[in-house]
Order: structure tokens, then C-alpha cells, then sequence
């Protein structure tokens, strides 16, 4: 790390009650920053006003609490900083980078289908640009009819905009370069019409206020590192190191989910156990 003291951050999202999984993720930033004398955060993501809950955000910071987790700083929570994501969105909108998408699940799906599109990973085969390929004046047409549609990341412009990109990536056996190649995700749905910021915009825009220079996070978010480094290139936001780290799975090798409530740490509380149990528990060294 340079001279700068270390931020990191632990960002759930208050949908259910924390697992074991979180605390392995809360664990590697809350060490990383004290090896160091850094700062520890935590963040809230909560953009997601339909599928978020207060008790949930209160049960998540009391447990986290518990366990000796607690925010070196005050928990920020996205759903109060809409505005700045607007600020983001705006740039790139001045800059051209974004561009109306009015299409249905059903009709990406099919213009798939007929470009024979195989899946890329989870997330899906990326989007294939159809309404990237709009007249303006068609454009103009849908947008005064009222349509609904989401703002999407013109990523070769983007690309065109940052030139090749990379980010350190702390590993076991020290720091290594990793390039970023964003191309499998392609144009990603930054905002939609009601909708202030996707999870690639606000997650981009808040460690950047935050400070955060290290991002410590599980594996299953790798990918996106991708798309994150090319959103700060054209945002012109500062480059934090990363850390992916391993998932913790059940017994039959799936990733733990909220749904696990055998391994939320409520049920852990009301077992009897102590935090640091579910420490040892979260097998994070």
C-alpha cells in the first residue's frame, strides 16, 4: 500500500440477516485495516428501496456489534445519497457515455437467440446492443412517448474514453497486475428511468467518497472488478487495490446465502453461541 492510511469497507445489503458468509467478508477488511492502523467502514446498501429492510439494516449493525465490527466512522447508507449518483450519471451523460434502453427481458432475449448468443457466466449473455443502434429521432420518439427504460453504459465509447486499464490485485504471494477486460459484460444497465443507480454505479461512486483503498470482497464479485475499474477511469475517481477472497459453502459446496438460516448469525445468537465462536466459526484467518 502507498503511504495513505488503509480504508476498507464492508457493504451488505439489508435484505436478510447477516451469515457466516458476511462475517468471513467483514473479517478481511476489519484485519486488513487494523494490521495496518487503517479505518474500517461500514456501508449499507440499500438503493434497492423494494427489497430492502429497516430491521434488517438495524439487526445487521447490531450484530455486526456484536461481534466487535463495528464502523470505525458512521455508517453511510446509500439511500440517502441518491444525489450522488445523479452527479455520476449526469457526467456521463455529458460525455455521451449513456444511452436509453427500452427494451423488454423478452426482446433482449430473443435478439440473442437470433445472434446465437451463448450464456457468459452467471450474469447471462451481454446485452446486444439493440437500442444502442437507434436513429436519434427514434430515440426522441420512444423518450416523448413515455416509455420506461434503463440507462445504459455505451462500454466501447467508454473503453475509446479510458484506453487499457488494470488494478492491483493483493494476493497471497504478493500484489499482481490484473487487466482489465470488461467486454463479457458489456453495455450494463447503469440506472433506470425510476430507479437512481444499479450496484456497478453506486458501489464505483461510494468507495470513491468513501476513500476506500482497499476492497476486500468475495470472489463471486471478480468480474465486475472489471467493469468497476473502467467506471472510475471515466468518472475520473481514485483506484483502490483489491482483495477477492474465497466463499465460504455449506456442506454440499453451494456459496451460503440469507436464505441459510441455520447459519445466520440471529440463529447463532439465539444459540448460545459467543462472537468469537462465530468468528471461528467464519474460519477467516
Amino acid at each position: 500500500m502507498s503511504g495513505r492510511p488503509i480504508v476498507t469497507r464492508f457493504a451488505p445489503s439489508p435484505t436478510g440477516h447477516l451469515h457466516l458468509g458476511h462475517v468471513r467478508s467483514a473479517l478481511e477488511g476489519w484485519r486488513a485495516a487494523r494490521r495496518d492502523g487503517g479505518v474500517f467502514l461500514v456501508r449499507l446498501e440499500d438503493v434497492d428501496r423494494t427489497r430492502c429492510r429497516e430491521e434488517y439494516a438495524a439487526a445487521i449493525l447490531e450484530d455486526l456489534a456484536w461481534l466487535g465490527l463495528g464502523s470505525d466512522r458512521p455508517v453511510r447508507r446509500q439511500s440517502e445519497h441518491f444525489d450522488d449518483y445523479r452527479r455520476a450519471l449526469d457526467r456521463l451523460l455529458r460525455t455521451d457515455l449513456l444511452y436509453p434502453c427500452f427494451c423488454t427481458r423478452r426482446e433482449i432475449a430473443a435478439e440473442i437467440a437470433r445472434a446465437g448468443g451463448a450464456p457468459h457466466g452467471d450474469g447471462g449473455p451481454p446485452y446486444p446492443g439493440i437500442c444502442r443502434r437507434l436513429t436519434p429521432g427514434e430515440r426522441a420518439a420512444k423518450l416523448r412517448a413515455g416509455l420506461d427504460y434503463a440507462l445504459r453504459l455505451d462500454l466501447a465509447r467508454a473503453l475509446a474514453l479510458s484506453g487499457p486499464l488494470d488494478w492491483i490485485e493483493e494476493r497471497e504471494d504478493g500484489p499482481t497486475h490484473i487487466p482489465a477486460d470488461p467486454g463479457p459484460l458489456g453495455d450494463v444497465v447503469l440506472a433506470r428511468k425510476d430507479f437512481p443507480a444499479s450496484y456497478h454505479l453506486a458501489v464505483t461512486v461510494d468507495d470513491a467518497i468513501q476513500g476506500v483503498t482497499l476492497v476486500t470482497r468475495g470472489e463471486d464479485l471478480f468480474a465486475a472488478t472489471h467493469l468497476h475499474r473502467v467506471l472510475q477511469a471515466v468518472l475520473g475517481l481514485p483506484t483502490p487495490r483489491w482483495r477477492h477472497h474465497a466463499l465460504l459453502t455449506d456442506a454440499a459446496g453451494q456459496r451460503l446465502s440469507k436464505r441459510d438460516r441455520a447459519l445466520t448469525i440471529r440463529a447463532m445468537r439465539e444459540a448460545g453461541m459467543n462472537p468469537a465462536e462465530v468468528i471461528a466459526a467464519a474460519g477467516a484467518s
